[in-house]
Parts: structure tokens; C-alpha cells; sequence
């Protein structure tokens, strides 16, 4: 009898196995010939070789299509394990699906400008994605960082959005400095929450694969190897515009969001999106995406007060 080991680091033993280990019970129904045996973060197996061959093929299989989807039902467990081979497949009829979040969730884009950040992320490595609230931008570019994190294009993901809000100080905030700036992160976290799983999110952020930072902390940084998004960039002024841009290190992606519509900073500050958006629109690499209150994915009358306020501005 031969003993074998399976990494299971890669995923979440809890979330993989279910429910009273309801996937392990399956297993051990289908291959009665070998001992499974799950401990910690290894799955042992005992059994003649050949048949073990057989069980890492379609592991395997299952872990791909967990990690992939983000879940395992019975009917889909039984598939894999009971096919021909190949890897199980989903018809989702939708072509622009970035990844499937939690329970499955499809993540996608879901207008026309959506689709361009996409498409624009596929040729260029910096790009610029303008636009009022609700169209999509943050949770466009959340999806992207997850997906680039998933394929192994990318080792971690930086998150960042300079600590200005309207006529807020985080010094007359309560907490220490974590809690100061989380009410500021949120949109992040809520995307993030959307897309992976509670317990490998935050064993992502306990470990630093994801990490979700104000703007200052970016200073002196070299961004290697990672997905970074600033978001609330209107924010930014010219230094800290300058600062976060020239953090950029090798096989990096950067995407740069804002609302021109939206600058909380003092009067006569400039912002550092208007200036990058002139200063960068004609480098090679650099993209820039506007979206509008087409856009717009929230609720229907989100799209009517940005028209009524664009009405209004324009007088």
C-alpha cells in the first residue's frame, strides 16, 4: 500500500469540504479502495498506485473548479468525478464574466464602458477609468485585480484611496488608526467580500497577499508584481499623484479611478486626476476610460440625478 500527500494550502479545507465534509464523504464513496484521510491543510491517501493516479487526477479537477467558482454542490462533484476526464464546464451564456465570486456569484462587466476597462487592462498596464458614482468603476477594477490575482499573473493586490472626505478629519474620528480609516476603505472591502470567500479573504489580508491602505502609506514604495487601484483619485493632489504613479515596479497593473465631479479637496487645490488625465493621455501603455450615466448599475433613479445635476452644473 502506498501513502501520498496533497498540499491543500492553496484553498479553504473548511469551505472545500463542506458541510460535515459532506465532498469527503463523496470521495470516500467513489473510491472505496483508498483511505482518505484530512488533516489540517493535507489530505493523506492510502492505496495502490494506480488507483491513487486516478483520485489526484480528478482532486485536481475539483480543486480547479472550486477555485474557480467558488463552490462545490454534490450534482457537481459527482460530474467530475464520474466523467470522461475532462474538466467539468459551466454554460454561463456570458461572455464577460471576469470570475465567479461567492456561491457562484458571475462577476462581469455590464455595459459598454465596463467592457472597454476590460479590454483596455488586456493591452495596457496602466490605466485611467473616469466617471460619476454607480458606474461600476471600483467594482470593475476590484474584479480585474481578483481575476489577475486567481490566474497567478499578479502576486498580490494593493489597494489604496487617499483619507479626504467631504469636510471630515480623521484626527476627531474615534478609534486607533485602523478604525479611523476603514469607514474609507469600505467600498473596497465590499467589493472584495463579493468576490472571495470570508476566510481566504482574510487570510489574503492577514498575510498580505491583499492589502488595503490610505494614499500616505504608498510613499517610498516599489509596487512589484501587483495589482494596485487608487480609487477616489480626484482626491489626489499633485504630489501625491506624482508619489503613487512612480510607485510602479515590474509586471505591475495600475488602475487610477475618480470622479471629476466629486473633489473634496480645499478650493484653488488642484486635483491630481484633472493634471495626470492632460499630462499622460498621449503615453503609450496608458489608457483612459470614461464612463457615464449609461453606466450607471445602481439604482434606476441614481442615473436620473446625475443627468438632473449634470442640468444643472451646465448652467
Amino acid at each position: 500500500m502506498t501513502e501520498r500527500i496533497i498540499d491543500l494550502t492553496d484553498i479553504d479545507p473548511k469551505e472545500f469540504f463542506g458541510t460535515q465534509d459532506s465532498t469527503l464523504a463523496l470521495l470516500k464513496k467513489f473510491f472505496p479502495k483508498i483511505k482518505i484521510v484530512a488533516r489540517g491543510v493535507n489530505l493523506k491517501i492510502y492505496g495502490e498506485s494506480e488507483i491513487l493516479d486516478e483520485f489526484e487526477k480528478r482532486f485536481e479537477m475539483l480543486i480547479k473548479y472550486f477555485n474557480k467558482y467558488n463552490k462545490l454542490d454534490e450534482n457537481s462533484i459527482e460530474r467530475i468525478l464520474t466523467s470522461t476526464g475532462k474538466e467539468e464546464k459551466v454554460d454561463v451564456n456570458a461572455k464577460d464574466v471576469l470570475l465567479h465570486g461567492v456561491n457562484g456569484k458571475l462577476i462581469k462587466a455590464q455595459t459598454v464602458n465596463q467592457r472597454k476597462m476590460v479590454a483596455m487592462m488586456q493591452k495596457n498596464d496602466m490605466l485611467f477609468a473616469v466617471g460619476p458614482a454607480g458606474t461600476g468603476k471600483t467594482y470593475t477594477a476590484v474584479a480585474l485585480a481578483v481575476k489577475a490575482l486567481k490566474d497567478k499573473e499578479v502576486r498580490r493586490i494593493v489597494l489604496t484611496r487617499p483619507a479626504v472626505e467631504s469636510g471630515e478629519n480623521l484626527g476627531f474620528l474615534p478609534g486607533d488608526l485602523k478604525e479611523k480609516l476603514d469607514p474609507y476603505m469600505q467600498p473596497l472591502y465590499d467589493a472584495l467580500r463579493d468576490m472571495i470567500p470570508h476566510e481566504k479573504l482574510e487570510s489574503h489580508l492577514e498575510k498580505g497577499v491583499i492589502q488595503i491602505a490610505p494614499l500616505a502609506f504608498m510613499r517610498g514604495r516599489t509596487l512589484d508584481n501587483a495589482f494596485v487601484i487608487l480609487d477616489e483619485a480626484q482626491n489626489t493632489t499633485h504630489n501625491q499623484m506624482k508619489m503613487f504613479l512612480t510607485r510602479m515596479g515590474k509586471h505591475a497593473k495600475f488602475v487610477i479611478n475618480g470622479d471629476p465631479g466629486q473633489i473634496d479637496l480645499p478650493r484653488k487645490q488642484v486635483s491630481g486626476l484633472k493634471e495626470s488625465l492632460l499630462a499622460l493621455k498621449d503615453i503609450d501603455g496608458i489608457a483612459q476610460v470614461y464612463l457615464d450615466d449609461k453606466d450607471v448599475i445602481r439604482h434606476r433613479l441614481v442615473r436620473r440625478i446625475i443627468t438632473a445635476y449634470k442640468s444643472i452644473e451646465a448652467e
